[in-house]
């Protein structure tokens, strides 16, 4: 194994700068406008990452109680699968594509040319500390950008040793990592840099996106919401609570597309509640909260927070399972809420917990109507299988993302791309969308000069009639 390089030290935004002003200086030297270059980069991070799995996982064991099943799936895999998809496709994506040419340009060939945005920052979160860093930097890596990356400094463990990984893997004119001492963030967006991507919460979208704004710097944001998870009378009831088990379990409900609240048809709710309580005793045991599979919050504050959700409902809500935490692990049992109102706190923000608000409707147009009392969400679900209710969720709500009988997974697919819509976010990444998320395309006319179109020339005359019959 390399040995670290020291990492420097950043004491004021004037050594950010410094940093910024270097990573900029290579990126005008041409060097990764070599799609080799790319790539070798692409494969030496890949292979560094492989050899250093078991210090991955067990920093994200450290921070969130990852299961080293889970931390690969959802994290290296996923950054795996990138990496392969990338270096799979990059001579196509990075080729020049020659469009078509009105008849008006008569003797002119149009291209568009993938051209890499330049020196892009890449501000990732706690949740996913290692997909939600690595994925975006590999995409912006393919499109042939210089990347500076701020992980969390919440997810502790994991962010040090991103920042080591990135020290061995790349010079830091190439890619570099930025610790997250307490004033780097604002250090960070006092800087211009060409792109911005930003991953957290609307909030702080907000921040990141006003300070952009003062130097036209574009952004990307992948935000949040409450992402509602609609269950029919027609759904296959075991299945959905199966799925709803896994995808509200995995990182204890800290996932920015986990199901936040649930619409379920009166005929059906009380088969889908204990249903779904077998389900998250079958899956972690009879004791949740000891089980060395179930993560736990990522913080005394969170942990906090999540309880005070459960605690504060209204006095006609009860819990139909869980409702316990233990705050020296931060592990707090999954837990149903039954007769939660919109007015409850648990309905006032994204829950990023292992709680399972559920609502009742009898008819879709209701349940519609209270999903349309939200923003926009990141994701939406639902469970039916009847192909009209699917193809209405679909069409008529407003959300970036949705898995129909499923949940969470969508994102998994990188031949999709994955974003927010309002304030779920802006922007989409993964794949070739990833590719285009950092790529500006260059449109280019050239024209021949053996002849000239004396049509646009004045004296104009009647030429407007010949005009007509080209511009129609």
């Amino acid at each position: 194994m390399s040995v670290t390089p020291a990492h420097p030290a950043y004491e004021s935004v004037a050594d950010v700068e410094a940093a910024a002003q270097k990573m900029r200086a290579f990126y005008l030297t041409g060097a990764t406008l070599n799609v080799e270059h790319r790539r070798q980069a692409l494969v030496k991070l890949r292979a560094y990452l492989k050899a250093n799995e078991e210090r991955v996982l067990a920093a994200l064991t450290a921070d969130l109680g990852k299961a080293p099943f889970e931390g690969y799936a959802t994290e290296l895999g996923i950054v795996y699968d990138e990496i392969a998809t990338c270096l799979r496709h990059l001579n196509s994506w990075a080729r020049p594509r020659r469009v078509p040419t009105p008849i008006v340009h008569f003797h002119s060939t149009s291209k568009v040319y993938p051209s890499p945005m330049g020196v892009v920052l890449v501000l990732s979160p706690w949740n996913y500390p290692v997909q939600l860093a690595l994925v975006p930097m590999v995409d912006a890596i393919a499109a042939g950008n210089c990347v500076a990356l701020k992980p969390s400094r919440t997810s502790k463990h994991t962010s040090e040793l991103l920042i080591d990984i990135l020290a061995n893997v790349f010079p830091p004119e190439f890619v570099c990592g930025f610790p997250g001492s307490g004033a780097m963030n604002d250090w960070l967006l006092e800087v211009r840099w060409d792109q911005i991507f930003f991953t957290g919460s609307p909030n702080v979208g907000c921040t990141v996106m006003e300070a952009a704004a003062k130097h036209l710097t574009p952004v990307v944001l992948e935000l949040g919401g409450k992402s509602p998870c609609i269950v029919d009378e027609t759904a296959n009831v075991k299945r959905a609570a199966q799925r709803v088990a896994w995808g509200k379990g995995i990182n204890c409900g800290q996932t920015c597309v986990a199901p936040d609240y649930f619409l379920v048809h009166e005929r059906v709710v009380d088969d889908f509640v204990e249903q779904l309580d077998a389900c998250f005793h079958r899956y972690y045991g009879e004791d949740i909260l000891a089980c060395d599979e179930w993560p736990h919050m990522i913080s005394q504050r969170h942990f906090e927070r999540v309880m005070g959700l459960i605690e504060q409902r209204n006095p006609n809500a009860t819990v139909a399972f869980g409702g316990h935490g233990d705050p020296d692990t931060l592990r707090i049992e999954p837990t149903c809420l039954r007769g939660v109102t919109l007015e409850d706190p648990v309905m006032n923000e994204e829950i990023f917990g292992p709680v399972l608000p559920i609502l009742t409707y009898r008819t879709l147009d209701e349940a519609f109507a209270i999903v349309r009392t939200f923003e926009k969400p990141l994701a939406t679900y639902v469970f039916s299988d009847d192909k009209h209710v699917q193809q209405r969720v679909i069409r008529e709500l407003p959300f970036g993302g949705a898995t129909v009988n499923d949940v969470v997974i969508h994102l998994a697919n990188n031949h999709m791309g994955f974003g927010g819509v309002g304030n779920s976010g802006m922007g989409a990444y993964h794949g070739k969308v990833g590719f285009d998320c950092f790529t500006h395309y260059k449109s280019t006319l050239t024209k021949g000069t053996w002849i000239e179109m004396p049509i646009r020339n004045p004296p104009f005359g009647d030429k407007i009639k010949l005009l007509r019959m080209l511009m129609r």
